[in-house]
């Protein structure tokens, strides 16, 4: 099925032209942007499609040797209708828009597809970057966050090639290479930054990680040792979750993890380090926080669990802390934590103990 015209055609199809980029050579920033895509969405084929009025052109490309084809046959022209949204084809043969296309049915025989539109500052849509693949599967929300991070990139470097060819039309040659080398750099630190977020985030709640986690604790143990300062630590459980999965299901478990890992980040303070431990666990590394101190951050958080207005039933939560002594060691900080927290669940949860206490 063709796919129809968007409304701002006239408009995309000129600012498109005016980035100048259409039959240009390859470029080493699209092609690294091209090959990241392909690599963490895991598919073969990956691509920087510029769509024109009558042919979708290939800026950058993995795994495809053509270098264009009709617009008339272009998944890409498909994902421009909607600027904000990331095209996603599981299975192109299940699809009435795309059963019957040629590039379905014959070569390269796309399967699966997805493609992040290429939007400008100014809301046009020129392109996307997109992967393929010649097996029908399904992408992984983060990783379909990850594909629009990308695309966000690319209209970046297309920006910067813009800026940069109008100063090179005039006369500050010196001063327009020294800016390309900068936000070249900028962009590629943008990306990798991007990148680590994701890579430390939790897919599910939006905290940290456990991997980021042990490298928090670390890394704040270490600080707090070279200026003797205390570090608490809590570690949290939802008290009787599996009967509430089992009673409302898992969607609604997944909704009351999120919501959980949400309050406890907005109780906890600037400083502090929010993440999931596994299952319904999380952790809070305290910074310069001792034992008095714990305790109140502590009760802030199973206060705000208890009192927030859940849907079927409450949900309560028990939590353990423990603080550094003499020593600054992190699998002892977790495990009298640990401790304290199996104590709480003895008595029935919705309570909050540090390893010091009684």
């Amino acid at each position: 099925m063709k796919a129809a015209l968007p409304e701002n055609e006239a408009e995309r199809v000129r600012a498109l032209r005016q980035y100048a980029v259409l039959d240009t050579l390859e470029e080493q920033s699209f092609n690294d942007i091209t090959m990241l895509a392909s690599f963490i969405c895991d598919a073969p084929i990956a691509l920087i499609s510029l769509v024109d009025e009558e042919r979708q052109w290939f800026k950058a490309r993995v795994g495809l040797q053509a270098t264009q084809t009709p617009r008339e046959h272009a998944f890409c022209a498909h994902a421009i209708l909607r600027p904000q949204e990331v095209l996603v084809v599981n299975d192109a043969m299940s699809d009435p828009r795309f059963l019957d296309n040629p590039l379905v049915t014959g070569d390269p025989r796309i399967r699966f597809y997805a493609g992040a539109p290429l939007v400008t500052p100014k809301g046009d849509a020129l392109g996307t970057i997109c992967v393929i693949d010649r097996a029908p599967r399904q992408l992984l929300p983060r990783k379909i966050e990850a594909l629009r991070a990308l695309s966000r990139q690319v209209v970046a470097q297309l920006e910067l090639r813009r800026v940069v060819a109008e100063l090179d039309r005039g006369t500050k040659e010196l001063q327009a290479y020294q800016r390309q080398l900068e936000g070249y750099q900028k962009l590629i630190e943008s990306a990798n930054a991007s990148l680590e977020a994701q890579s430390a985030t939790d897919s599910l709640t939006g905290v940290k990680n456990r991997r980021a986690f042990d490298q928090a604790l670390k890394e704040e143990l270490a600080r707090a040792s070279r200026e003797s300062t205390s570090l608490s630590l809590l570690l949290i459980d939802i008290d009787k979750f599996k009967p509430y999965n089992d009673e409302f299901g898992h969607p609604a478990g997944d909704a009351a993890l999120r919501e959980v890992a949400q309050i406890i980040a907005a109780q906890a303070r600037p400083f502090d380090v929010v993440a999931r431990y596994g299952g319904e666990e999380f952790v809070v590394v305290l910074p310069h926080t001792g034992v008095e101190g714990a305790v109140v951050v502590g009760e802030r958080l199973r206060r705000a669990i208890e009192m927030a207005p859940w849907t079927g039933r409450g949900i309560t939560i028990s939590i353990g802390a423990s603080t550094t002594g003499s020593e600054f060691d992190a699998q002892a900080l977790i495990a009298q934590a640990d401790q304290a927290l199996y104590r709480m669940k003895k008595l029935g949860g919705n309570r909050m103990a540090h390893a010091n206490s009684a």
